[in-house]
């Protein structure tokens, strides 16, 4: 039997988190310098990310034609990442819109959502300043979101959230420090992550809050929901465009991603943390564990 998750009092832990803003925000207007030049050969992200990396294909490539797939598949992470950061404002705004306003839980959210207004536009511009086209997830996705949102609540709310900054998180932690890649994507990287560090503790204390003493039928519900947000943002990460818009033969391109075992084993290593937190509340069972494995974090 798993042991429950530790969690501080939820005005604890949202005074606390509230300090930290004060201390350590980020206007990205200003922070990133937007007129600098964009190197020719500085890849879009670092190259062990690229769905691409350790193919054939990859191989094939010289040097400078490897550039070009990475700046593409960084745009398309950003995008989807700027789609869900819209839901998750949306979810956030919702969820205090009945609460006490004088609470410092209601604060911090709304401190949260500011936080994202500004990685919203951040990601935004660092696609436009990359001169790549505005990808976001598949159009029936973008089409469900609005749908979707209005039932996004409870603990998979939150988990939800959660995973799908940790997932960006992830890869952003090898961007930022990675003196290879496009030092304007080393600069959204650093910010975000400093950020969202906060917005991801804030998340994982409310999930392991909901989910306490959840019954059966309901922590299924809530493993089913968590998983298949977790699977739709894995899968609409990089678009199929990104290849033919690289200057790739797409079919050749997509076959090979897909058949990556360099690409599916980093993301199981680097998702192992998320993982291990979902599984510790009690969200990774029955057919979820079927999702998480077809995007390869199980």
């Amino acid at each position: 039997m798993k042991a429950p998750i530790v969690v501080s009092d939820r005005e604890e832990t949202a005074t606390r988190l509230l300090a930290s803003p004060a201390r350590k925000s980020y206007d990205p207007m200003v922070e990133v310098d937007w007129e600098a030049p964009i190197p020719d050969d500085k890849f879009g992200l670092t190259p062990e990310w690229s769905t691409l990396y350790g193919t054939a294909l990859w191989e094939e490539m010289t040097d400078e034609q490897k550039v070009e797939p990475t700046k593409h598949e960084a745009a398309s992470i950003s995008s989807v990442g700027l789609w869900f950061e819209i839901l998750l404002m949306q979810m956030l705004l919702r969820d205090v819109y009945g609460r006490d306003k004088h609470s410092r839980h209601v604060q911090f959210a709304l401190t949260e959502v500011a936080d994202e207004c500004r990685h919203s536009v951040m990601f935004a511009r660092a696609g436009e300043r990359l001169g790549m086209p505005s990808y976001g997830p598949h159009p029936m996705i973008h089409k469900l979101g609005r749908i979707w949102g209005g039932f996004f609540k409870g603990a998979n709310a939150y988990a939800s959230v959660m995973a799908a900054e940790e997932i960006l998180d992830m890869m952003q932690r090898d961007f930022m420090k990675d003196e290879r890649v496009q030092p304007l994507t080393r600069t959204v990287s650093r910010i975000h992550i400093v950020e969202e560090a906060r917005h991801i503790r804030f998340a994982r204390e409310e999930v392991g809050r909901r989910i306490e003493g959840a019954g059966w039928v309901r922590l299924q519900i809530e493993r089913l929901n968590t998983a298949a947000v977790v699977y739709i943002v894995m899968k609409s990460m990089i678009r199929s465009e990104v290849y033919e818009n690289a200057g790739l033969d797409p079919k050749r391109a997509i076959a090979e991603a897909r058949s990556n075992r360099h690409y599916k084993d980093t993301v199981r290593t680097s998702g192992s943390k998320l993982m291990q937190f979902l599984d510790s509340v009690g969200l990774v069972g029955g057919p979820s564990k079927r999702l998480y494995q077809r995007v390869h974090l199980l």
